[in-house]
């Protein structure tokens, strides 16, 4: 048996453009090129991936159980699937594979779980069955199964990107620009529940106003690449998409809508997610935590940071007799 732990940090989508269709009008079909352009920011929370390896005898197939928070999850775990059927012809030997997802932020909320997930998926089978791949195609398997599945588009490149930054072309590879952070921000960010990622890029009337109220943000955000311009442009995407009112989020609007009085730098909410995080000075985050405390409870808000580190994977080939 061998072990490998691969651990990604979480991220926050502040706005984003969906970017389907070449210049020319045309239907982008190569998921490779798919993606969004955007801004947000990686977390010191993480995803952490562990992968169990079992080699087996040369006349069995290989297996794999994928597990998120300890439930048994498997092909419904559609990105983590999608990239073990994608490197399994790349095995030399029958294996039998157990991956568990654990994440310090709730899934299906907007803290990038999925991106987290896939990026611990590829890095760790690459490590641990030594598959010879590059960090980059490690990069570009992982962008292509959130596209396919539509789990996400420039979460993955965001990841990549670390701390806060800008995702300014689709697709892969990333091409980005990071935002330098001062040392005493805090994020402060809770959830209502879960929206489907898949069910919002699906959807064309909400798609065609993220297209646009995106392209305005971003150009905005470009020619003031601050963190304060960050947050004003992310209030005005969500303002702009209509996403609140759309998706009926009357508690979300709400606990943005009072955390905005504060005199802080701003709150919004995730992308895509019923989840609101706010951006403070530390001298500031007493009275955003109690602002939240009359939505949530204690226990589901949480003082964060941004995060400038990237991937690391903590164990390789831990052998067991």
């Amino acid at each position: 048996m061998k072990e490998i732990i691969v651990e990604v940090p979480h991220r926050i989508s502040g706005f984003f453009e969906i970017v389907d269709v070449h210049e020319n009008g045309t239907k982008i079909t190569d998921p490779i090129k798919l993606g969004s352009r955007g801004a947000g920011f990686n977390l010191n929370a993480v995803g952490r991936t562990r992968i169990e390896v079992e080699e087996l005898s040369r006349e069995e197939e290989t297996t794999c159980e994928i597990y998120i928070n300890n439930n048994l999850i498997n092909e419904n775990a559609e990105t983590t699937f999608f990239i073990f059927n994608h490197l399994k012809e790349r095995m030399l030997f029958p294996v039998n594979i157990k991956i568990f997802h654990e994440f310090d932020l709730p899934v299906g909320c907007g803290y990038g779980a999925s991106g987290s997930g896939a990026l611990g998926s590829v890095h760790g089978l690459n490590e641990l069955l030594k598959l010879n791949l590059t960090h980059f195609e490690c990069g570009q398997i992982a962008h292509v199964a959130e596209v396919v599945n539509k789990t996400g588009l420039g979460t993955v490149c965001g990841m990549i990107a670390r701390g806060l930054s800008i995702l300014k072309e689709p697709g892969y590879p990333c091409v980005f620009e990071t935002i330098k952070v001062p040392n005493n921000i805090n994020v402060i960010c809770g959830t209502f529940g879960k929206i489907a990622t898949k069910s919002i890029l699906s959807d064309p009337q909400l798609s065609k106003r993220i297209k646009k109220a995106g392209q305005l943000a971003l150009k905005k955000l470009l020619q003031s690449p601050t963190i304060k311009t960050f947050i004003e442009c992310s209030i005005e995407f969500v303002k702009n998409t209509h996403i609140l009112e759309h998706l009926n989020l009357s508690e979300t609007k709400a606990l943005m809508e009072e955390l905005n009085e504060l005199d802080i730098m701003g709150a919004s909410m995730n992308q895509l997610g019923r989840s609101v995080y706010a951006i403070c000075h530390e001298d500031d985050k007493n009275s955003v935590i109690n602002t939240f405390k009359s939505y949530l409870n204690p226990d589901e808000i949480h003082v964060l940071k941004i995060y400038e580190e990237g991937i690391k994977i903590i164990n390789i080939d831990i052998n067991y007799n």
